[in-house]
């Protein structure tokens, strides 16, 4: 497909203003406002809304590429442009076969996007498309992998062809999320799955009051 100039200025806007997810994993519930992505800043919620106990570093793995580290990473990016740039050189060059690791690496790539020159945001977007493929060809079940492919995808516009998974990780997160906690999910993850998919509007009145009287 032929990207226009026109195309072009579109993602920018949509990568500059649209809403990140990447703050959700500083929320215990997802708050009435939207999240909003500038430059290089996000609105977060109150910081009633913060348990700074979910992330912390004092019980987790030293390695770098631990789940919790990685989320931490991701939510600092979301707010940073320094730490957006530390995020993405942390995962440049991680080639190992795990999903999530790799998903994280196309959640990095995303945010590069909103950092990079207006020439370069397109390829930053298509490097996390084709990131994000080999990660659920590695773990296909894996919902958090799928959460960070939604929460991504699920904000692009249309006409770049790169939203196809869509309905299909909107499905895997719904099931999954019903199921906890025997989702695949940590507390933490399930919060923030379940926070985005009530929050912004993806699932129907009635699946979100399922999704609302799951036990944590």
């Amino acid at each position: 497909m032929r990207i226009s100039p026109f195309h072009v200025l579109a993602l920018i806007a949509l990568v500059e203003a649209s809403p990140s997810v990447a703050a959700d994993w500083r929320l215990k519930t997802w708050p009435a406002g939207k999240l909003t992505l500038g430059a290089s800043h996000v609105g977060l919620a109150p910081d009633s809304y913060f348990d700074s106990n979910l992330l912390s570093f004092n019980a987790v793995s030293s390695s770098p590429f631990h789940p919790t580290v990685l989320r931490r990473h991701y939510e600092q990016a979301a707010s940073d442009k320094a730490a957006g740039e530390k995020f993405y050189k942390l995962l440049a060059d991680y080639n190992d076969r795990n999903g999530l690791v790799l998903a994280y690496k196309g959640a990095a790539e995303a945010i590069r996007a909103r950092d990079a020159s207006m020439f370069n945001k397109l390829t930053y977007v298509q490097d996390a498309a084709r990131t994000f493929e080999q990660a659920v060809s590695l773990d296909p079940r894996n919902p958090e992998i799928r959460f960070l492919r939604f929460s991504v995808e699920s904000n692009l516009p249309a006409f770049l062809g790169l939203s196809k998974h869509v309905d299909e990780d909107k499905e895997l997160l719904l099931n999954a999320a019903l199921a906890h906690p025997n989702s695949g999910l940590d507390a933490e993850a399930f919060r923030t799955v379940r926070g985005f998919l009530v929050g912004r509007g993806h699932v129907s009145e009635a699946e979100a009051e399922r999704l609302k009287r799951v036990a944590e």
